[in-house]
């Protein structure tokens, strides 16, 4: 995602689970279901923290791979919209911490609030719903993978959406290659037995929400005053707003709290939309949107480790060369010709 702010654009990713309002400056074609394709910075870098770059990079990719895990056993014991509810509570409290502590406004004006309500219900509501309702039925690793199109759909969308964004045969080979990969993930030559197609579906609707939201936040909140963090805390405090109302009449008040679906939805929304927003903000700035637009390379791959390893789901042949496939294609989506820099 990116904001423009006063003359410079911070851009950082959207993760999964990713979710916060993006304003593609140069491409509108996100690099996942959390990340979008970015210029430099315009600003200097800046070093980091304690922890070398390398070591925050790995803990994001960790983090944003581990949320189907941690979505999957939140619907253990929650509703899919109580899920998702919890999911964007912790994040807006963890982000609203960071504001607290430096002293920073939220958004102002009804036309800002406005634009971030829409854009709450398309990048933070409607796909974390979605996918919370896709694991009922699917095993985490196939929603992270059918996260990962998320940027094929958005070459597809930015064709129609946005005329200064210029298709070439390389892109249009990197959509065809990547839809190839998704119908090898779902075995698509044994009539895609075995795969739940309800879902499945709901799992890639969820993806497509990502594009969608990103395209509408970059023709109407383009230029809006406001740090990064101000702007997605805003968002998902509305989208909090937005699931309580749904989960208070489409669910019905949990009668226990069993302990390890409450801390999944705790670390879901503290950790993978809070903390993990702060860190790919300090990864922007220091090392370029490139280099940190590669966590969307690892977020499946590390979504299918962890749904084998630690929920025991199976694995065939055709899921991880199909998924390898699919980042083939979302890295073809999202190249550009080289472009000499100016001295």
């Amino acid at each position: 995602m990116s904001y423009e702010v006063g003359t410079s654009t911070v851009r950082v990713m959207s993760a999964p689970t990713t979710p916060g309002p993006t304003l593609p400056a140069a491409s509108p074609t996100p690099a996942s279901p959390t990340t979008t394709t970015a210029a430099a910075p315009t600003t200097g870098r800046r070093r980091g923290g304690l922890l070398d770059w390398r070591v925050r990079f790995a803990i994001l990719s960790v983090i944003w791979g581990f949320s189907f895990l941690l979505i999957k056993v939140g619907t253990e014991a929650y509703a899919p919209f109580q899920v998702a509810l919890g999911r964007v509570l912790f994040g807006a409290l963890a982000l609203l911490t960071v504001l607290l502590v430096r002293r920073e406004p939220l958004p102002r004006g009804l036309r800002t609030w406005g634009h971030l309500t829409v854009a709450a219900l398309l990048l933070n509501t409607a796909p974390f719903s979605l996918f919370a309702y896709a694991e009922l039925s699917i095993p985490s690793s196939l929603a992270g993978i059918c996260n990962a199109t998320s940027p094929l759909w958005g070459m597809a969308l930015s064709l129609v959406a946005l005329s200064e964004d210029r298709p070439t045969r390389r892109r249009f080979a990197g959509l065809g290659l990547g839809f190839l990969g998704v119908l090898t993930v779902l075995g698509a030559w044994q009539g895609f037995s075995g795969v739940d197609a309800k879902g499945t579906a709901f799992a890639l609707l969820a993806s497509l929400c990502y594009p969608i939201g990103w395209i509408y936040v970059r023709r109407t909140l383009a230029g809006t005053p406001g740090s990064p963090v101000a702007l997605t805390g805003g968002q998902l405090m509305v989208s909090a707003l937005q699931l309580a109302l749904v989960s208070a009449v489409f669910t019905s008040t949990p009668a226990s709290f069993p302990l390890w679906p409450t801390l999944s939805v705790i670390a879901l929304g503290a950790l993978g939309t809070g903390m993990a927003l702060q860190m790919q903000y300090g990864l922007v700035t220091e090392v370029g949107p490139t280099t940190a637009q590669m966590v969307t390379y690892f977020i499946p791959v590390i979504a299918t480790t962890a749904g084998v390893l630690v929920l025991g789901e199976q694995l065939h042949w055709n899921t991880p060369v199909g998924a390898a496939i699919v980042l083939a294609g979302a890295a073809l989506t999202q190249s550009r010709p080289g472009a000499r820099r100016p001295a």
